[in-house]
Parts: C-alpha cells; structure tokens; sequence
C-alpha cells in the first residue's frame, strides 16, 4: 500500500479515516493490525479486503492493482485471492457444515465433485471433518469459528483477512482459534487479523498500530509487547 488515504466529508469538513498509510507485507507473513475504535483500523481493514477502495494511493495484492477497481472486479478479488474470517462467524444455519464451507467454490463456479473434496481438505485441517454433516447450530462458538476459518481455506487464497476473530469466544476457546491461525501460518499462509485488543494483537509475529489514521507503530510483537 502506498500513499493510501480515506476520506469522508460531513459538514463540510474532510475527515481522514486513513492518512498517508503505507504498508508492505510479504507473502507468509502472520501480521495483526490492532487500534482502538475509531482508530481506521476497519476502514483500512475493508480497503485490504476489497471490501471498498481508497479516496487517493495505490494497493497492490499479489501484482494486481486493487486501487481503482469497479465494484465487479473488487467482487471477483475477494472472491479469488481473499479468506474471510469473521466475529460472528457468518454461517448460514440451514446448510450443514460442508456446504458452508463449499459456498466460496460455489461463487467460483468449482464443479460439485472438486468442492466437496476441497471442503472436506479445508475442514479436515481445522479437525472438523466428523462435523461435516452437523448443522452450525449443533456446534459449539469455537467449532463455528474453526468452520469460518475452513471456509477461508478452501478456496486457497493468497491472503486471510481475519476481523476480530475471537470477539465473540471466552478465552479458553480464543487461545484454541488462535493457535489453529498460528498453525495455518507455519503451513506459509499469509494472515492478517485486526483486533482492538493488544493481548490477541501480540500473538502474530507483527503488530501494526492505528491512531487517528496513521500508523503509529509497525514492528515485531516482541517489541510491540514491551511498549504496551
């Protein structure tokens, strides 16, 4: 990301949610972006999702320039390139387990027979395979949330965008999620999980702080950890 501004106008004033962000990650890497409410972070989280695109400034996503692109073609990069993986998890509750999980290879037109194996790949790596035919509400929060995240995978994306993961788990379970990113991780998927919370931030390799749309701190969770 180079240069990237977001703004909104009210009254007449400009408001910047993001302000001049630049922003390199390289494939592999586990990276939080944390910051309080109104920090930018969300707005910079829809701008790295192709969710929405920038006022002024330049994103690229594995060579493709996102930065301009119509509604459609942001539309088919979510769809190819991009996991999501939300709070509340987004699963729909009249179709069993598998079929959520096959519903991004359904958008991409993937033939029945291919999604199904892919499905069951996606959830046999987050340990849900005898889940496959339950119902979302026959599982617990942390399974569901293991599901979003399988969902995520089966369509090999370049990048997992992870909003507040564990938001909506105690923490018993949020340490479980959080190891299955950090598993998924080793395995060299690129993960980038935003948080308002610093203990959950600092379980990436990298944090990256939002204030009043600016980064304020770019650098190893380590250091990050001792700042806090």
């Amino acid at each position: 990301m180079r240069h990237i501004v977001k703004a909104y106008y009210m009254g007449g004033e400009e408001i910047r949610a993001n302000d001049d962000i630049n922003l390199d990650i390289e494939k592999g890497e586990f990276v939080s972006i944390v910051g309080k409410s109104g920090s930018g972070k969300s707005t910079l989280m829809n701008i790295i999702g192709a969710l929405d695109v920038a006022t002024s400034g330049d994103y690229f996503l594995s060579g493709e320039d996102v930065s301009h692109m119509t509604d459609n073609q942001l539309a088919d990069i979510r769809n190819r390139m991009i996991g999501f993986v939300f709070q509340q998890y987004n699963l729909l509750p009249k179709l069993k387990v598998v079929e959520n999980v096959e519903l991004p290879l359904l958008y991409a037109n993937i033939k029945a027979k291919e999604r199904r194996e892919r499905a069951f790949v996606a959830l046999e790596k987050v340990g849900l395979t005898e889940k496959a035919y339950n119902m979302p509400n026959q599982l617990s929060g942390g399974q569901q949330q293991r599901v979003s995240i399988a969902r995520a995978l089966a369509g090999s994306p370049s990048l997992i965008l992870a909003d507040e993961p564990t938001g909506a788990l105690d923490s018993k379970t949020s340490a479980q999620v959080l190891g299955f990113f950090k598993k998924l991780h080793e395995e060299g998927n690129t993960i980038i999980m935003i948080t308002h919370d610093n203990s959950i931030a600092i379980e990436a390799k990298r944090v990256v702080r939002i204030h009043d749309g600016k980064i304020n701190f770019d650098g190893d969770s380590e250091e990050y950890a001792g700042i806090i």
